[in-house]
C-alpha cells in the first residue's frame, strides 16, 4: 500500500503572535527542535524579547501522525508510531503518493530570527552539534557510502560545513570542497582542499560547474535552508550523473534559525520533509531514509535521507 503524503493543516497548529521570550535563549542549541515551546516555559525572563512575526509552534501536533490517522491503517500506525523505532524510518519514504504540487507554503520557511546568518555565525564555534555516538554512527555510514579514499577523479562537496566534517579518519580525495558561513571554521577543517564562504539562504547558487561532484554531504543543517528547492536543484546540477546526496540530521538545532516547518514537527516528519525536497526538484532517484541512531533514547538520534542524481542516457 502506498504512503499518502500528509496534509499539513496549519489551522490545526497553535499560532502564537507577539510571544515574549528571553533573548538569551535565541542562540541556544537544544534537543528536540519540535518541542522548543517547553523551553519557552522554562525561561525566567520572558519580557526581554518580542517575536516580530507570526510563528507556528508545534505542540503535540504532527502532520505525519495526522496522515497515518487519516489512512486508517492500524498496522502502519504501529510501525510509524515513533521515528526512534529501528526500521520505522526506512519505511517512511517507501511508495509515497506525493501531491502534484509542492505542498509547503512560504511561511513554512520563515524563522524566529530572520537576521543575517552571516552575523549569527560570525563568531566561530569550535564545538560539535551532535554527541559522540551520533558522530561515530555518521562516520561509519560515510565509510560505507563514500568512494574509496584516493580514487582518481572523485570529488566531494560538504555543504554547510564547519571545522569538522565527520568523514572517516584519513579519508582523502584530490578534491573535497566545503561551503559554510564562518571562514575560521572552514580554515580549520583539515579534510577540505578548498572552501567557499557563502550564505545559501541569500544566494542558493552553488559556485561550481555542472557535473562536478560524486558526493554531496550536509550534516545537521538542512533544517536551516529557507530556499531548499533552489538549493536542491543546484545540488542536482553540480552532481555527476549517478552522484549521491546525503542529508543527515538529528533533533538538535539552533531553533531560532531553523525553519518553522521543522521546529513545529517531529523526527518522522523531518524525514518526509527532506524526502519532499528531493522529489520536487526532479532529477533524483526516489529518496531513501536510514535510521543510524546508535542508542535510541540514550544518545542523539541520527537520520539520513539520501538519493542519487539520475544517470543520463
Amino acid at each position: 500500500m502506498a504512503n499518502r503524503f500528509p496534509i499539513i493543516l496549519h489551522n490545526r497548529l497553535p499560532i502564537l503572535a507577539g510571544v515574549h521570550i528571553n533573548a538569551s535563549v535565541s542562540s541556544f542549541s537544544i534537543n528536540s527542535c519540535g518541542q522548543f515551546s517547553k523551553t519557552l516555559k522554562r525561561s525566567k525572563n520572558l519580557s526581554s524579547y518580542r517575536v516580530p512575526r507570526r510563528l507556528v509552534f508545534g505542540i503535540g501536533v504532527s502532520f505525519w501522525s495526522q496522515f497515518i490517522s487519516m489512512a486508517g491503517n492500524s498496522g502502519t500506525n504501529s510501525i510509524i508510531a515513533s521515528a526512534r523505532t529501528k526500521g520505522a524510518v526506512e519505511q517512511i519514504l517507501e511508495n509515497v503518493e506525493w501531491p502534484e504540487q509542492f505542498p509547503f507554503k512560504e511561511e513554512d520557511f520563515q524563522r524566529f530570527d530572520e537576521s543575517s546568518d552571516l552575523i549569527f555565525y560570525e563568531a566561530p564555534r569550535f564545538v560539535t552539534h551532535i554527541d559522540d555516538p551520533a558522530i561515530a554512527a555518521l562516520t561509519k555510514y560515510y565509510k560505507e557510502a563514500f568512494p574509496p579514499s584516493n580514487t582518481p577523479g572523485v570529488a566531494l562537496l560538504d555543504m554547510c560545513s564547519s571545522w569538522v566534517s565527520h568523514f572517516p579518519a584519513g579519508y582523502k580525495q584530490e578534491r573535497i570542497a566545503g561551503m559554510g558561513l564562518n571562514e575560521d571554521e572552514l580554515k580549520a577543517n583539515k579534510i577540505l582542499t578548498e572552501y567557499v564562504v557563502q550564505d545559501l539562504n541569500t544566494n542558493p547558487k552553488l559556485p561550481f560547474d555542472d557535473n562536478s561532484f560524486d558526493v554531496i554531504t550536509n550534516v545537521v543543517s538542512v533544517d536551516y535552508l529557507t530556499k531548499p528547492i533552489e538549493v536542491f536543484k543546484e545540488m542536482s546540477r553540480v552532481l555527476k550523473p549517478g552522484g549521491k546526496a546525503i542529508m543527515s540530521f538529528s533533533n538538535r538545532c539552533f531553533w531560532t534559525k531553523a525553519i518553522s516547518i521543522w521546529t513545529s514537527t517531529g523526527d518522522a516528519d523531518h524525514v518526509m520533509i527532506v524526502g519532499a525536497y528531493f522529489h520536487y526538484v526532479g532529477g533524483f532517484e526516489p529518496p531513501q531514509a536510514v535510521d543510524i541512531s546508535p542508542n535510541p533514547g540514550r544518545s542523539d538520534p541520527m537520520y539520513i535521507v539520501h538519493s542519487r542524481k539520475l544517470a543520463t542516457a
